[in-house]
């Protein structure tokens, strides 16, 4: 298992490592031995799961301290762009957003840990993607950015006449008016 650091403090992309031959592939989703190593421990507790079609558009969704959740997200049919975006203040790159392709093919994990918001766009005819959390939903606390606010300025990779989000979604906070409690 590969861990990759990006560009911004904390976010990683997990890399399994893919054992292929002519039965199949065999690999380890998760190790929490391996994580362990890489520095970073998560006590995950709770799997999600949803499937949906192209051009939906989930998030950006987040749960305020303490009832945070750090998210371990992949692919299990499809292709998505996973996003995930900076609210910790005093952070160098608040604000600032990451996104990464995560398909059952190339087998990509990423980790995004507490203090960021979270969503993705489904780029092909359908997507099961499939998350583990290390805290349980938190009505109370369930916050959210809308997906196209200007201030972030997201590529989500669908042409916006395609984009299917939900009500609830479309009526989510820009950036700036977002409720946030995260300090880096």
């Amino acid at each position: 298992m590969n861990v990759i650091k990006t560009d911004i403090t904390d976010l990683m992309i997990i890399e399994p490592n893919v054992f292929k031959d002519n039965r199949g592939y065999f690999l380890e989703s998760y190790s929490k031995q391996k994580l362990e190593i890489a520095h970073k421990f998560f006590d995950f507790i709770q799997d999600n799961q949803s499937k949906s079609n192209y051009g939906v558009v989930r998030g950006l969704h987040y749960q305020l301290a303490p009832h945070a959740q750090t998210k371990l997200v992949r692919v299990l049919q499809g292709t998505i762009l996973d996003v995930a975006v900076d609210l910790r203040k005093g952070s160098p790159n608040f604000g600032k957003w990451f996104s990464v392709e995560l398909s059952a093919e190339n087998f990509k994990q990423l980790l995004v840990p507490k203090g960021f918001a979270h969503g993705f766009s489904v780029l092909s005819e359908t997507a099961i993607v499939m998350y583990k959390c290390d805290s349980p939903w938190d009505k109370k606390s369930e916050r959210g950015i809308v997906f196209n606010d200007t201030a972030l300025n997201i590529d989500w990779k669908i042409p916006l006449q395609q984009i299917i989000i939900s009500e609830k979604d479309a009526d989510l906070p820009k950036f700036k008016e977002a409720d946030i409690n995260f300090i880096f």
